[in-house]
């Protein structure tokens, strides 16, 4: 049995943040990976990351990757209300940090 294709597989999203941080966030069409690259501030920065995706609830998502830099993203996708909780986690001076935000998700084709 295959695992249900994912409702965000193969769109794009304006993916703005709680903290001002922006991104445009592309998934594969098989909903297998993410390109994001990052806006305003963030600009420039950009990376393919494969993803781990698990259904949470009807059309709810629950999304996680690794960045090359360390940091580790978990998003939790409700694609009827356009929200996102997200978490990150780095390595900061002390060890690990961890920040948890919400956002919203506008469609973009």
């Amino acid at each position: 049995m295959n695992a249900p294709l994912p409702g965000f597989a193969g769109r794009t999203y304006l993916f703005e943040v709680d903290n001002g941080a922006s991104f445009r966030n592309a998934y594969s069409a098989d909903g297998t990976r993410l390109h994001w690259e990052g806006l305003g501030e963030s600009a420039g920065q950009h990376e393919d990351v494969p993803l781990h995706v698990a259904a949470v609830g009807p059309n709810v998502w629950f999304v996680s990757w690794t960045e090359r830099s360390g940091i580790t993203v978990s998003h939790v996708m409700d694609l009827d209300a356009l929200t996102v909780k997200v978490f990150w986690t780095w390595e900061g001076e002390t060890g690990r940090v961890g920040e948890l935000h919400t956002g919203t998700l506008t469609p973009s084709w």
